[in-house]
């Protein structure tokens, strides 16, 4: 004989097939995508130190789903820069981004997808802010959804442009895993909890000025990266933190000594 769900897990399969792609890593991206003609109202901060330098952020983000596979944004961030030389702060550069998910597979209790995405970082914030170029990213993600575990991994590519001066920051290559654990079980209208261990790689290639390299620059690092998801209907939370744990930079660079962030979601 067929054996069939029993009752109590019936409200958690429902749960997980209307609202488990919302789930994504804190510092990477997921292949999570908007639902059609929905709107993602999305409040960010982020804060990082290395050495004597410290950066904040405040972003307001608008998402929408263009279809139930593709969807499309923009970022307004608000940045300050603390260094040794003062304090400056103000509009960061606007940031228009896309997600398309291109595989989906669902079965019992689990869900598996894959999705590309790409965000343009225009130069047109703060001139003591910004990097002064037009940069893209683009990527891919993957992902492993079910009621008791996640699995999430994503690989991207930084270009960055050339500035007046002819100066050109080192392209990035990023890597990223994580991993997500519910320990209870989901239940309609009901607080839900996932906690995130990532493992997040970056190598950057060296700055170059006029075609020249620049010697304190470039290199690699690792992070280990902390996290939750807390979700209640239709609104979220979001927070985890980056702990360097293996450094290899070129020269005389500060190496960093924690990234932090915070997200609040709210899906209309």
């Amino acid at each position: 004989m067929r054996a069939f769900p029993s009752i109590s897990i019936i409200p958690a399969l429902l749960l997980l097939g209307s609202t488990v792609q919302a789930h994504d890593p804190v510092f990477s991206p997921g292949p999570h995508v908007l639902y059609k003609e929905g709107i993602e109202i999305h409040l960010g901060s982020d804060r990082q130190e290395a050495g004597s330098q410290k950066e904040s952020e405040l972003a307001l983000e608008l998402t929408y789903g263009l279809t139930g596979d593709w969807a499309a944004g923009i970022s307004l961030p608000y940045k300050q820069i603390d260094t040794e030389a003062g304090e400056s702060s103000g509009r960061g550069e606007t940031r228009l981004f896309t997600k398309y998910r291109f595989w989906r597979q669902d079965s019992l209790g689990v869900q598996e997808s894959a999705a590309v995405l790409a965000r343009l970082m225009l130069d047109d914030g703060d001139p003591r802010l910004g990097s002064g170029t037009t940069d893209l990213l683009l990527g891919a993600t993957y992902g492993y959804e079910s009621l008791r575990w996640y699995r999430w991994s994503s690989l991207r590519y930084r270009r960055n442009g050339e500035d007046d001066a002819r100066l050109r920051r080192g392209d990035a290559g990023l890597i990223d895993f994580a991993l997500g654990y519910r320990p209870t079980m989901p239940r309609y209208l009901r607080p839900d909890t996932v906690w995130i261990l990532e493992l997040n790689g970056e190598f950057n290639r060296p700055t170059r000025i006029d075609g020249a390299e620049m010697a304190d620059s470039g290199g690699s690092q690792w992070f280990v990266s902390p996290g939750i998801f807390w979700t209640l209907r239709n609104f979220a939370i979001k927070a985890g933190m980056q702990l360097p744990v293996a450094s290899s930079l070129r020269g005389d660079q500060p190496e960093t000594d924690y990234r932090a962030k915070l997200e609040l979601e709210w899906h209309l």
